[in-house]
Parts: C-alpha cells; sequence; structure tokens
C-alpha cells in the first residue's frame, strides 16, 4: 500500500501542474502564491469562498509533519542511523509511508540572518495521531527517536511552520547571526507589533517553557524523564532510544 501511495504521488508530481490543468514533466515554472501542491480545493461559488482539505473549518486532513533541515556533510550518518533502527523494527514504518514515507528536500545555503549557513538535507515526516493527544500513536517510540535524532545529535534546524514544541529546545543557537537578525527587528519593529510570546523564546529572547505534566511527552510538550510523562496506562513508559542512546522516548513494554 506505501509503494503505490508514493508512486501514485510521484507520477503525478505530488500536484504541481504544468498549466494550471495538467503536469507534463519538469522543471514547474511559475508564481510561488500559485502553489498548492497538497490536494484539490473545494469551490463554493455563491459566496466565492475556496475550502481546502486543511482548512480546520472541515473535518478535512489531519495528519502532524515532523520537519528538520540536516547539514549536507551530516546527512548520511543520519540515513544510515535511521536504517539500523528501521532493521530492528521494519514494520514500524508503516506509520509515515502511507504519508510519503521521509521525504527529502535539497536546500541551497543562504546570506540571509536565519539562513542556514550549508548545503542542507530537509527531512519531512509526516504521521497521524490520534485527535485526542493524550493517547499514543502507533510506534511512538520510533518516530520520537528519529525526532531527536534529527534535532539533537545532528543539530537539525527544525522548520519554523512545523514541528512539535521539543524541536525547537535551543533553537536559538543553531543560527550563527541571530543577533544580527534581532537587532533588525528591533529597529524595525520597535514595539514588538509582530512579536508574541513564542516567537521571543524561538529567537532566545525568553526561555522556551516545555510542560511537565502527565503525558506531555505524547504529544512533545516534553522529553519524557519519567514514566508520568508516557502513558503507562497504555503501556508506554519513558525509556532511552535503541539507536540515539541519549534519546528518551516513549516506548509501549
Amino acid at each position: 500500500m506505501s509503494k503505490q501511495q508514493v508512486s501514485i504521488l510521484s507520477a503525478l508530481a505530488y500536484g504541481l501542474k504544468n498549466d494550471n490543468f495538467s503536469f507534463t514533466g519538469y522543471p514547474v515554472v511559475g508564481l510561488h502564491n500559485r502553489l498548492i501542491t497538497s490536494s484539490k480545493c473545494l469551490e463554493t461559488p455563491e459566496n466565492d469562498v475556496r475550502v481546502c482539505g486543511w482548512d480546520n473549518r472541515i473535518d478535512g486532513l489531519f495528519f502532524h509533519d515532523t520537519s528538520a533541515a540536516i547539514d549536507i556533510h551530516k546527512i548520511p550518518h543520519f540515513i544510515r542511523d535511521v536504517k539500523s533502527l528501521r532493521d530492528l523494527h521494519p514494520s514500524s514504518f508503516c506509520n509515515a509511508e502511507l504519508y510519503n514515507g521521509i521525504l527529502m528536500r535539497f536546500i541551497k545555503n543562504s546570506s540571509a540572518f536565519l539562513g542556514g549557513q550549508h548545503d542542507a538535507v530537509s527531512i519531512d515526516i509526516m504521521y497521524y495521531r490520534s485527535r485526542d493527544p493524550s493517547h499514543p500513536r502507533l510506534h511512538e517510540d520510533v518516530w520520537e527517536e528519529i525526532e531527536q535524532m534529527a534535532i539533537f545529535k545532528y543539530g537539525g534546524r527544525p522548520h519554523w511552520g512545523k514541528n512539535r514544541p521539543v524541536a525547537f529546545i535551543n533553537v536559538a543557537s543553531k543560527y550563527p547571526n541571530i543577533g544580527r537578525f534581532i537587532a533588525i527587528k528591533n529597529l524595525f519593529d520597535p514595539h514588538g507589533l509582530f512579536s508574541s510570546a513564542w516567537s521571543d523564546a524561538m529567537l532566545g529572547l525568553v526561555p522556551l517553557t516545555l510542560s511537565q505534566s502527565d503525558g506531555c511527552a505524547l504529544d512533545g510538550l516534553c522529553i519524557c524523564s519519567k514514566d508520568a510523562h508516557c502513558a503507562p496506562q497504555h503501556g508506554y513508559y519513558c525509556r532511552p532510544g535503541r539507536i540515539f542512546r541519549d534519546a528518551r522516548v516513549c516506548r509501549k513494554d
């Protein structure tokens, strides 16, 4: 099923169109604001509103996304670790394979103050979890270990619009020019009109506060340090990673 899913999406170029109607081959050239690659949207002619599958006003698509950019010279080592983890539990990867598996995008280095200093590979892992965040997801420990491996072992820079809160621990330290960015930000927005408590934490201006409540690790609100952070009532306990031993994950035991 997973191979069929990826084959179909690849053949359809993940929704890209050359002429607004069909895909005839790469390259696909056009304005970024015209880019829609996820799915078709529902048109409502009576009020000229477009409703897309990810719109939270409808009961549409529901999945989560882990995404981090890893410097290109580190990516072979990351892939080897992921393959080692896969070899221990091949069936555990089915949770992501039905959503593309682990998608990789290649990114050039950038001179932007919050840009990557080196060429990188951005990994994207889409997965489903229950709408009840207190319920463990399938093979919770495997995907938590991959997440912590990418972010902490290999220094991955989390995608600003995706990820769980734990991916942003000490994120400001991964950007050497963040001080210059903050200086420009303060110049153009001295009153913090475009800032929030979350953006201040991302920029290292205030500490990032993570939860320590029961079950907090299930939804990435913390990294587990005790069983109560997982779901012992469902048989999930805090355990070290299998390949990345410094990881702390919720494993069904």
